[in-house]
């Protein structure tokens, strides 16, 4: 099994661990309902194909993160006989709406819902990719790319769409990073700091990176032995009180970069910028092939490299 497909399966496995956890807190205080629907049945399938040791791991895992957020959010638990509803979503919804929450938890009749985005040991923020028709602008930001940028990459992408039709391997590539990601990462890095320097983007990018296409959520991780628990308020609709209880643990303001200090490659690399902007910011930028058959496009594996010292984590371990 590839390394790709076993961080899959243990990424569904925690999900379900997370809807147990769920279950297993709110039921003793209020009615739950948890959707049966096909996303619920993936992740109770990749639960039970790992073995007992590493679901009691992730069992231990989610009920510490799970009350952690419930710690966050007193409505999830707070006196009343409606019914708190928990689910998973598709991964489409992610794929194509920009909606990276997997877990959604919903009040219907006060008409509350939080959003959690679950990870198995690992803490990306995206995976947007790039080809010779996506426009990360107007994706991004909703400003459009220039005429110069689409012009810049077209040989890029049209090499690669023609390897692609001859279903050549990415080994098949001389010097690849030389002759494809060092050029287009140029491209990319060039029309970045044109749409900065014209329509100041900085803030747009914090949101489109941290966000859920316009919605605040918590990121969830597993690792050994600890859970951490990442709130994303960029929009302020987290860490609300309940009609009788204020949150026990307060999420403070994110401060928002406003400038660029820097956007540069990584020493001694050809595939991964660094973007290091004031308050505190620092993003990386790592463009990679997602198969080994060359494809029309590329992948960005986007990192926080460092954040805010006010931009609020918390961990515990199990």
């Amino acid at each position: 099994m590839t390394s790709m497909a076993n961080s899959t399966i243990m990424g569904k496995a925690y999900e379900y661990a997370c809807l147990s956890a769920f279950k297993n807190i709110v039921m003793t205080v209020r009615p739950i309902e948890i959707i049966n629907n096909e996303s619920l049945q993936i992740a109770k399938g990749r639960f039970e194909s790992i073995s007992n040791e590493e679901q009691a791991d992730m069992i231990k895992s989610a009920q510490a993160g799970i009350q952690l957020i419930i710690n966050m959010e007193p409505k999830i638990v707070e006196d009343g006989n409606d019914t708190l509803t928990v689910s998973l979503q598709s991964d489409d919804v992610a794929k194509n709406y920009g909606d990276i929450r997997d877990i959604l938890v919903i009040r219907r009749s006060i008409e509350w819902e939080i959003g959690i985005s679950v990870k198995h040991n690992h803490a990306a923020l995206k995976h947007s990719r790039l080809s010779g028709v996506l426009d990360f602008g107007k994706s991004w930001f909703g400003v459009p790319c220039s005429a110069n940028y689409f012009d810049t990459i077209k040989p890029i992408f049209s090499t690669l769409a023609e390897l692609h039709g001859k279903k050549l391997p990415w080994s098949s590539i001389n010097d690849k990073a030389e002759n494809i990601y060092l050029p287009l990462l140029n491209a990319f890095k060039d029309e970045f700091i044109n749409l900065y320097e014209h329509h100041d983007v900085t803030r747009k990018l914090i949101a489109y990176l941290l966000g859920s296409n316009g919605r605040d959520y918590y990121k969830l991780i597993h690792h050994p032995h600890k859970t951490t628990v990442m709130p994303f308020n960029i929009f302020g609709t987290l860490n609300t009180k309940s009609q009788t209880h204020a949150p026990q643990i307060i999420i403070p303001p994110i401060e928002w970069p406003t400038r660029i200090i820097e956007f540069t490659f990584k020493e001694d690399s050809k595939t991964t910028l660094i973007l290091t902007l004031n308050n505190g910011w620092s993003i990386s930028f790592r463009i990679h092939n997602a198969s080994s058959i060359v494809e029309a496009s590329l992948k960005f594996d986007i990192q926080l490299q460092s954040k805010p010292e006010n931009m609020f984590y918390t961990e515990v371990e199990w």
